[in-house]
């Protein structure tokens, strides 16, 4: 079946990789905890899906984290600071990003279907270059290779600016934004598939709002796992994405819908 759609740009933690979400939260946690600042799961969770050193900025500038670090170092977080956690976080995310690199149920089904269909596939993520080294041949490994893929830093400016996603469609030579889709666990995302005038979908139980991975997740009581999964899509519906499903082994049936609205002559909603 061919689609309307010129390009699906897709996240990779919680999105394709590591259900869950939960590589960079182990990284974070363990270089806070060596700084002498613990910070729990909820705080490392808070920012993500935005470039790491961004996110390590906005832990530092949380009021708890902040005191913390006044009273354990002396003095308020400092720009040196935030390179300092990003240049330890670094090699920490390439080991917690490796042994996190599952594919997410449905994820290679996706990608072959994409490439059936003849739609372009592009990637970005909070994640450097660095951080990505491990976990783009193991992707690959597993049926999973996208054409473009755009890491933190490689813009001067991450999420939520749209400068990623239209960086891989200028390389791809894909237009207007508004035949792409962006399919992205984290609110941040979707609102850099806003920003871009892509159309949006929301992930709520792989990702980040729900934080477990796939066996975990199924192993909650049903009633449980249902109302952490529908906390996780409100949010993704508050931050406007225009579909909110479970998971991309979800996602077909809404790129038919996106399809058909293209064809109609529609455009994502503002």
């Amino acid at each position: 079946m061919s689609l309307a759609i010129k390009a699906v740009i897709l996240d990779w933690a919680g999105t394709m990789i590591d259900h869950g979400c939960r590589a960079p939260v182990v990284a974070l946690q363990r270089v806070f905890g060596q700084a002498g600042v613990a910070i729990d799961e909820a705080e490392a969770r808070a920012d993500m899906g935005r470039a790491k050193r961004d996110h390590i900025r906005g832990l530092l500038a949380m009021p708890r984290i902040r005191d913390a670090w006044w009273v354990r170092h002396g003095h308020e977080p400092s720009e040196a600071d935030v390179s300092h956690l990003h240049d330890a976080v670094e090699p920490e995310m390439r080991a917690a990003a490796r042994d996190c690199a599952t594919l997410i149920p449905g994820a290679a089904t996706l990608a072959e279907r994409l490439r059936e269909a003849g739609v372009r596939i592009g990637s970005c993520t909070g994640y450097t270059r660095t951080m990505m080294a491990d976990i783009l041949p193991r992707a690959a490994e597993q049926g999973y290779a996208p054409e473009m893929v755009v890491c933190s830093g490689e813009t001067p400016e991450g999420r939520p600016s749209p400068l990623m996603l239209w960086k891989i469609l200028v390389e791809l030579g894909i237009w207007p934004a508004s035949a792409c889709v962006k399919v992205d666990d984290a609110v941040v995302g979707i609102a850099e598939g806003k920003a871009a005038g892509a159309w949006t979908v929301g992930l709520a139980a792989s990702g980040n709002g729900v934080g477990l991975d796939h066996d975990a997740l199924m192993a909650l009581p049903t009633d449980e796992r249902a109302r952490r999964i529908e906390a996780a899509a409100a949010e993704h519906r508050a931050a406007g994405a225009d579909y909110v499903i479970d998971s991309v082994a979800d996602l077909w049936p809404v790129l038919e819908a996106i399809s058909a609205r293209i064809e109609a002559g529609e455009k994502p909603p503002a």
